[in-house]
């Protein structure tokens, strides 16, 4: 659930949508979702001072909150 929501506000809000990917690791505790785009759209995922990337992982942390899981966003380059 939490794979699927990352990867549509993702594909929203770059232009090169095809090159979206989020690979989930399951720990016992808390699950890891790597978030990989095009070098060009980091910028658009990030945003200007971490304000899209922290939007994004307070949204995570909300939906994530009825599992009692950790969620953890990582956007790699």
């Amino acid at each position: 659930m939490e794979k699927d929501l990352v990867e549509y506000i993702a594909k929203s809000l770059v232009d090169n949508s095809s090159s979206v990917e989020v690979n989930v690791i399951e720990g016992e505790k808390s699950t890891i979702l790597e978030l990989k785009v095009a070098q060009e759209d980091i910028g658009k995922v990030i945003g200007k001072s971490g304000r899209i990337a922290r939007a994004i992982r307070t949204i995570l942390s909300a939906a994530a909150a009825k599992t009692e899981k950790r969620v953890v966003l990582e956007i790699l380059d």
